[in-house]
Formats: C-alpha cells, structure tokens, sequence
C-alpha cells in the first residue's frame, strides 16, 4: 500500500482536502477519540482507526465526502484509504 504520513498539525488539517485520491496514514500522541471531517473532498474513502499496536479497533466504511465523524473508539493511528479494501476489526496494518 502507498501512503503519505501526516504527524503535523498542518497536514492533519489538510487531509485529503483538494486533493487527488491517494491514501493518507494519520500519527497521533496519544489513543484519543478522533473527529474527522470530508470538507473538500470529492470522493469517499473508508477509514481505519488502529490502537496503539497498529491493531484496527474501528472502521468507517465509505465516507462520504462533505461529512463528518467522531470515532466510537479510542485510536493512536488513523488510515484514510481511497482503494477497495478487505481490512476487518482486529487485523494489524503495516506502515
């Protein structure tokens, strides 16, 4: 899988906002309840909310853009993915 990492406050924010379809890897501090929105963003995505091991706790299938969502579960990791998938709860995802 191709991604590009964001851990800055700046490329947090921007996402996927304007941009072309690529997949994104989100490094957090800490295990936190995460919001997210799809502001900008002209296609849906599916994403993956790991813990701290980089095991999948959560995942919100088909994102669609203009919306927005707060994790039901705490995260460390959040993968935004444009391609089809077949990643399930509890998997462990290589990054």
């Amino acid at each position: 899988m191709d991604y590009k990492i964001c851990k800055d406050m700046w490329s947090k924010a921007r996402g996927l906002m304007f941009s072309r379809k690529k997949n994104l890897v989100f490094i957090f501090d800490k295990e936190k309840r995460i919001s997210l929105h799809m502001f900008f963003v002209f296609f849906p995505i599916d994403v993956l909310f790991l813990d701290k091991d980089k095991r999948i706790v959560e995942i919100k299938r088909n994102f669609r853009p203009f919306s927005f969502y707060t994790s039901k579960n705490k995260a460390r990791y959040v993968v935004e993915l444009v391609e089809e998938n077949n990643y399930k709860i509890g998997d462990k995802v290589k990054f």
